[in-house]
């Protein structure tokens, strides 16, 4: 059992959060939800200890392994990817080392009757029965385990962990946090960068062999499938819901309509009363009576209702410029780097208006087919863009190609068209810029804010061929939900490389999956392909 215990956070005389209590027991499995700047990644960095409450305490037992995953990490770079995972075991083996030197230095030793020699026995007793307390385990075997279930082939293991990108390296943090074995595991944001593949591993180890779990998450369906309890941080308190985050939400908005009526019974209380006082102040007779309202209205507590966010949203794409019938025809395509054949003889075409996704785990060829599409690389085969194609191409480094000088405002407007122009102040406060945000340069956004500027600079322009490589990682469920209901009305094609499933569900009706050197075409819904898939997945690891 963990406790928080009256925590409180303050920022240059202004309070984050205040008189934060709550027990985490185990086997609880709790979301922690709450506004971007409500405090939530502040709290998990104090549960983990990597930084200090203003006032309050974390209360553990004294063995308690907490491991945290934090959203942005880098690995050492001075060792293999089997070397950088075996961490995990890492205080055990140089337990074990320090029992193997002090056994030793006792064999060469004869002042069996000093000092220093009893204080080497104690040590290697305290240490002993610490570490024959630890079941016994095949470390190579549970890392192997681990980074197989992640994603990682055998080939890659012993391969520099400078070799891989940072999507692969919180990976292989992500490996050592699992071979700890914690009591409780904090997770920011753990399933962007990984595909659906991992997420799924990591959704039945999260479910079936996790302790305690608090994980902050804007994939939906990640944490309803993983969370039993939802934490909510709001206005600098918070509320506790015994809910996954979709009963969370009913629960939330029967809870501020119970608010709401509550103020506005108050607020009649407060407006009789002032009338009351405003009426008699002065009149002798009524003199204690309109003293006791003051009073009462003086000590009386307003109720606050919950924020909601208010920047509800339908964009609307600009029509799409009609475009031929095939906008994207590949065949017998084939692409290799050295001897690293990434597919083979791929062939397929994509229709006027489709909406279509690439899945498949990381390295199997999704980008690398897109910038076959976009004509960036040389490739074997045929690939041609079809009559009248305007292509729109959100990258992941889509955000390094914004011009840093001009402000969030300008660069929307440089490339908004007609009508929309009026809306953008609404659309950008449906991406979280609101306020004076509009008038900061975009030379002082962080990379996550970067994110959604390009993704809404994107979402403007004309184009009859939208394709997306994981536009979904830096956004909040809201500006999720908007993009979403952006691209199934918009009118082009859409090609959606995506490891979210809740944004994918609904949004695709054709699936290319890439796998084992193939581009393989399933004509299903990506819900179908996603359940096959899971059942799929779930053969190919093994989890007990």
């Amino acid at each position: 059992m963990i406790s928080i215990d009256g925590l409180a956070v303050e920022f240059n005389g202004e309070t984050l959060f205040k008189d934060v209590s709550f027990v985490v027991n185990e086997n609880d499995k709790v979301a922690l939800m709450g506004k971007n700047g409500a405090g939530k990644s502040t709290l998990m960095k104090i549960i983990a200890g990597e930084q200090k409450a203003t006032k309050g305490k974390v209360g553990c037992p004294k063995d308690a392994v907490i491991a945290y995953l934090p959203q942005h990490l880098l690995t050492e770079d001075d060792c293999t990817v089997f070397e950088e995972a075996a961490k995990a075991f890492k205080q055990i083996l140089e337990m074990k080392t320090a029992i193997d030197n002090i056994n030793k230095q006792l064999e060469s030793r004869t002042d069996y009757e000093s000092e220093a020699y009893m204080s080497l026995i104690e040590q290697v007793s305290d240490l002993g029965e610490k570490f024959y307390a630890i079941e016994e385990v095949n470390y190579d075997a549970e890392v192997e385990k681990a980074l197989k279930g992640l994603g990682f082939k055998r080939e890659d293991f012993h391969r520099q962990t400078k070799e891989f990108s940072g999507g692969w390296r919180m990976r292989i943090e992500l490996a050592k946090i699992l071979l700890q074995k914690p009591d409780l595991i904090l997770l920011d944001e753990p399933t962007n960068h990984i595909d659906i593949d991992s997420v799924i591993w990591l959704e039945q180890f999260l479910i079936h062999r996790a302790k305690a779990v608090i994980v902050i998450s804007h994939d939906r369906a990640f944490i309803d499938n993983v969370t039993n309890r939802t934490i909510e941080v709001t206005m600098g308190r918070i509320y506790d819901y015994k809910a996954n985050y979709s009963h969370y939400l009913q629960l939330r908005e029967d809870r501020r309509m119970h608010q709401l009526k509550a103020y506005a019974e108050q607020q009649k209380i407060i407006a009789d009363n002032q009338a009351f006082i405003d009426r008699f102040k002065g009149t002798y007779s009524k003199t204690n009576q309109v003293s006791s309202r003051e009073r009462m209205l003086e000590k009386l507590e307003i109720i606050e209702i919950d924020e909601v966010d208010t920047s509800a949203l339908r964009l609307k794409f600009p029509p799409a410029p009609r475009s031929g019938d095939y906008p994207v025809t590949v065949k017998e395509l084939s692409k290799s780097y050295d001897n690293h054949v990434v597919f083979k003889d791929a062939s397929f075409s994509i229709s006027r208006g489709e909406k279509v996704a690439f899945v498949g785990r990381n390295g199997e060829g999704k980008s690398t087919m897109i910038k076959a599409i976009l004509g960036e690389i040389d490739v074997e085969g045929k690939c041609v863009l079809g009559h009248n194609v305007k292509v729109g191409y959100f990258a992941q480094n889509q955000a390094s190609l914004l011009d840093s000088s001009l402000t969030i405002f300008q660069t929307i407007d440089d490339v908004a068209k007609g009508d929309i122009r009026t809306q953008i102040k609404n659309i950008l406060g449906g991406f979280m810029f609101k306020g004076d945000d509009i008038d900061k340069k975009v030379s002082v956004l962080s990379g996550g804010e970067k994110t959604r500027l390009a993704m809404v600079k994107l979402l403007l322009e004309p184009v009859n061929l939208l394709i997306l490589d994981e536009p979904t990682n830096h956004l909040d469920l809201k500006s999720k939900d908007v993009l979403k209901e952006a691209l199934k009305s918009f009118d082009g094609t859409l090609i959606l490389v995506s490891h979210d499933r809740d944004f994918l569900q609904g949004l695709s009706q054709k699936v290319f999956e890439f796998k084992d050197k193939r581009v393989i075409e399933h004509f299903e819904s990506i819900d179908a392909f996603l359940e096959r898939n899971r059942l799929n997945s779930l053969k190919e690891i093994d989890l007990n």
